[in-house]
C-alpha cells in the first residue's frame, strides 16, 4: 500500500518535533528537517547558540540577549546540510519559519515548508506577525507552505 503526501507530512512533521527537544532555549523549542524529494532526511537542526557558544541560562533567560545569539532551527538546518537543499521540503515545529528563515529558505531553493496549522498558547502573540510576513515572502516566492 502506497503512503499519501499527508503521510508523509505527519511522519515527517512529528520528526521536527522529536527535534526540537535537542533545543535547550527555555521559551520556545524548535525543530527543523529538510527532506530531499526522494523522502529521505538530508539533515535537521534545532535552535540553539552558535557553536562554541555557551548555553549559559542566564543569556537563554534573557529574551533580548538570547534573540541576538540563537541560530533558528531552519538555519542551523540549512547550514549543517552537507548537499545542496535545492527542491527538498523543510518541516518545522511548531510553527513556520519566521521572515527572516523564510528569505534564507527562498534563496537555498527549498521548494515547499511543512508546518502545524495550530500554534501553542502565547506562539501567536509572539510570532503572528513575522509569520504573516513569511507566509507572504513564500507566496510571492512561489514556495509551497503547507499548513496541517
Amino acid at each position: 500500500m502506497s503512503r499519501g503526501q499527508q503521510w508523509w507530512d505527519e511522519w515527517f512533521l512529528g520528526m521536527a518535533q522529536y527535534v526540537s527537544t535537542g533545543s535547550k532555549d527555555p521559551s520556545t523549542q524548535v525543530g527543523a528537517v529538510i527532506v530531499r524529494p526522494d523522502k529521505t532526511v538530508l539533515s535537521t537542526g534545532f535552535n540553539g547558540f552558535p557553536k562554541g557558544v555557551k548555553d549559559d541560562p542566564a543569556l537563554l533567560a534573557d529574551r533580548a540577549k538570547k534573540l541576538e545569539r540563537i541560530v533558528h532551527a531552519e538555519m542551523n538546518a540549512i547550514l549543517l546540510s552537507h548537499e545542496s537543499v535545492r527542491g527538498c521540503t523543510l518541516y518545522t515545529f511548531p510553527f513556520a519559519p519566521c521572515e527572516r528563515c523564510a528569505a534564507h529558505v527562498i534563496q537555498s531553493g527549498i521548494v515547499a515548508v511543512v508546518a502545524p496549522s495550530k500554534f501553542a498558547a502565547g506562539l501567536t502573540d509572539r510570532w503572528g506577525a513575522a509569520l504573516n510576513v513569511a507566509g507572504e515572502l513564500f507566496k510571492e516566492a512561489g514556495v509551497e507552505l503547507r499548513l496541517i
